[in-house]
């Protein structure tokens, strides 16, 4: 949480240690921002921190799902593309200390918002569970015992936007408040389809939040808390980016459409059919021809199959903190979190049926922490249990024009359906971690700190894994359990099956405080991300059972110097990562599975500014990264093809990123007007492991701009901007599967737009 005080030094608070202390004094890389900064610069959801914070790459709509709310968070070239459930992400996302499993549910609106932090490289000891890139760490604000009061905002803008926003503190006699908010966004999408005139990329959705603050003695606080969030919308705003011609998938659905020359050798085509050959389709403009021809621009969809985006999440809490004595706190946080989702994409945003995905997941998790602090003038340790656990069911089923055998050809060829494949999966985590950590002083304005992390993750699967023809019927009732050799249809026998993973991560560091304003440390940290199962399959894995993949590792070494210097504020970090057993997505005809067959170095250089003049008015911040990122070697995997190869990028790490952002607040009577500017610049960013040149972006610039006129005597406030003021056209996200398949796909930022918002607190 970024708290700033009242006062001379307005000191910056941050909870980066599981203990609040001054930004100044903590050794570690935090991007810390309040709620006031956040609505200055125009920053309302937690995938629009990527703006303002160094090496930070949140990207909404995760590929291969189709949802508009799965993100994909990449702090340091660190993170995780798929976001299903069979696999972990690599950044850890945290609403009031409770860490949410699934990518949906860190696509975070900020409303009732308190201050976030971004924690930048591994997290391992004291936060555990997936944080080998970092944490973000979003705290909502408490209720305020003796106050009632609140807030309202609505804002209106392009593409039919509108917004409202409200929140109320009651307070509940001389030791308990409680805060009540809720929200609405609503605004059409940007990516009109073609076919039926869907906008694709739409805001629906609401939010309701509830807390309660109890004190009933002064060294007892309990807070309880409560959160839901739905969303229903029309899906992604991918578009066509491309499509290999010679790919067979490509090939099989222009033969079928009648595209006059395109070839496939698949059977029951014979030799002398004009259409029997290689698999090629030509490169002319006919609308039967599944090739380039097919793009429609950045902002139409050629696609014809259902889409849509869904989710509803929610989430209850329980926080207590006891204080034993004047050294001693006991903590104990409880949670219990669900999710539901669903996401249908049209993969190839074109009329055929070269692949379609439809992925629904309901997930369900418990969460158990129990904390020991101690804290005196010269130590500081926390020593601490953690207990998680999470059941997830998933049914995704992929309609598509393969496997190229003679029946399923011979049904497209007449017009008929392709074939489907359905993966139902029941799957289980259970985590179990105990940690601690000890900051010593043994001299004046030196400190030493180390910490260590046992954690023991275990994941079960049982699936379902079968391939439908044609792709019309239903799923079956009851599934099946027999597996291919026993004469059965599935892929693989159905388990169940478990893994167990353990490791024993740590972090160290050293703190020097020169002066009061001039501080530096350095310091390591090892974290760790848990294997798991393979659960997509177009066709039996050997030995029909699951393909697993392992647990991959990050350490990291880094250097740092923060400076508080009155009016300007000043962080730099100097850092080199070794980036071991990366689970890597590689091929298996249309599959996409992941294995450990990367090592990678990332070295990098960080650096934020932020200028508040106490004799005027002037607003300044500067933020920059720039990152080195070097795949070191590529494990060859028999029977998958590579989609990365050294010498590549590795996905969401820009060599440099920057951001700036400049106002001005003028006094006028007892009103101040404010107009601002911010910045942000990336260089090639790319979306997916490997080169594929269609769906990468080059460099771009963003810049956003307002004017705000506000009386804080009378708690109102008018705010108007233009988002995208440059109407740059650049790409957000992108994905790519053109060997058998044959597609990619993009997605374009919206394009200039507007808003005015008005909001009032008392």
């Amino acid at each position: 949480m970024a708290v700033s005080d009242e006062g001379a030094t307005d000191v910056i608070i941050v909870t980066a240690r599981r203990r609040a202390e001054s930004l100044q004094d903590t050794p570690v890389a935090i991007s810390a921002f309040d709620a006031e900064t956040l609505q200055e610069r125009q920053i309302n959801r937690a995938s629009d921190l990527e703006q303002i914070t160094p090496s930070l790459q949140f990207k909404p709509a995760g590929q291969l799902s189709g949802n508009s709310s799965a993100s994909v968070v990449f702090i340091r070239g660190v993170g995780q593309l798929d976001p299903t459930a069979a696999v972990d992400p690599g950044v850890g996302i945290y609403i009031d200390e409770v860490y949410v499993g699934r990518a949906v549910g860190g696509a975070i609106d900020f409303g009732d918002i308190a201050g976030v932090e971004v924690l930048r490289g591994p997290q391992g000891t004291l936060f555990g569970r997936n944080t080998i890139g970092g944490a973000i760490l979003v705290r909502t604000k408490e209720p305020e015992i003796g106050h009632f009061g609140g807030e309202a905002r609505l804002r209106t803008g392009t593409d039919n936007l509108f917004e409202g926003f409200g929140v109320l503190n009651l307070p509940l006699g001389d030791t308990a408040a409680a805060r009540v908010s809720g929200g609405f966004r609503k605004r059409d999408g940007y990516v009109i389809r073609e076919f039926d005139g869907l906008d694709l990329g739409n805001d629906n959705g609401f939010t309701l939040n509830g807390a309660v603050l109890w004190k009933p003695s002064p060294d007892i606080r309990v807070n309880l808390r409560a959160d839901y969030t739905k969303r229903d919308e029309h899906g992604a705003p991918f578009v066509f980016a491309g499509i290999n011609e010679q790919a067979p998938v490509a090939a099989i659905a222009s033969v079928a459409a009648g595209c006059p020359g395109a070839t496939i050798p698949f059977a029951p085509l014979t030799p002398g059919d004009p259409r029997f050959g290689a698999p090629n389709v030509p490169l002319i403009n006919d609308a039967r021809c599944a090739n380039d021809f097919q793009a429609r621009g950045p902002f139409v969809n050629g696609g014809t199959a259902e889409v849509l985006s869904t989710s509803e999440v929610w989430g209850v809490s329980g926080t207590i903190v006891a204080d034993l004595s004047p050294r001693f706190t006991l903590k104990s946080i409880s949670a219990y979190r669900s999710t539901e989702a669903r996401g249908i994409r049209d993969a190839d945003n074109t009329p055929f049926l070269l692949i379609t995905t439809d992925v629904g997941a309901q997930s369900d998790q418990f969460s158990q922490e129990l904390q020991l602090q101690y804290a005196s003038r010269s130590v500081n340790a926390i020593l601490g249990g953690y207990y998680f656990h999470e059941k997830t069911n998933e049914r995704a089923t992929v309609p598509l024009s393969f496997p190229p055998s003679p029946p399923v050809i011979a049904s497209l060829l007449a017009g008929g359906p392709g074939s489907r494949d359905l993966q139902v999966s029941d799957l289980k985590t259970k985590s179990f971690a105990v940690f601690g950590e000890v900051s010593v002083k043994p001299i004046e304005n030196l400190e030493v700190s180390g910490g260590l992390r046992y954690t023991r993750d275990e994941k079960y699967y049982r699936g379902t894994v079968l391939n439908l023809f044609p792709a019309t019927l239903p799923d079956p009732d009851p599934l099946p359990t027999t597996a291919i050799p026993d004469g059965g249809p599935l892929f693989i026998y159905p388990g169940p099956y478990e893994r167990a993973f353990s490791a024993l991560t740590g972090s160290a560091s050293i703190r020097y405080s020169w002066s009061r304003a001039i501080s530096t440390y350095a310091s390591y940290a090892r974290s760790f991300k848990s294997g798991g199962f393979n659960t997509r399959y177009n066709a039996a894995p050997p030995g029909n059972v699951p393909t697993p993949f392992d647990e991959e590792t990050v350490d990291s070494y880094e250097i740092g110097a923060k400076f508080d210097l009155g009016d300007v504020r000043l962080s730099a970090a100097a850092f080199i990562a070794e980036y071991t057993d990366i689970q890597l997505i590689f091929r298996q005809g249309v599959v996409p599975l992941l294995f450990n067959a990367g090592k990678a170095r990332i070295k990098g250089l960080e650096g934020e500014l932020n200028y508040r003049s106490r004799n005027s008015g002037l607003q300044l911040d500067l933020s920059g990264s720039v990152l080195d990122d070097r795949i070191l070697s590529i494990t060859p995997v028999p029977g998958a093809t590579a989609t990365v190869a050294p010498g590549d990028d590795l996905p969401f790490t820009p060599s440099f990123q920057g951001s700036f952002g400049i106002g001005y607040e003028i006094p006028i009577d007892r009103m101040t007007l404010t107009p601002r500017f911010d910045g942000t610049y990336n260089t090639k960013i790319t979306f997916i492991t490997g080169s594929v040149p269609e769906i990468e972006q080059g460099d771009y610039f963003v810049g956003n701009a307002s004017i705000t006129l506000a009386d804080k005597d009378r708690g109102w406030k008018l705010t108007g901007g233009v988002l995208n003021l440059f109407d740059e056209r650049y790409l957000v996200q992108g994905n790519a599967s053109l060997g058998t398949l044959g597609y990619a796909e993009k997605i374009y930022a919206r394009p200039r737009n507007w808003y005015l918002q008005a909001s009032f607190s008392f």
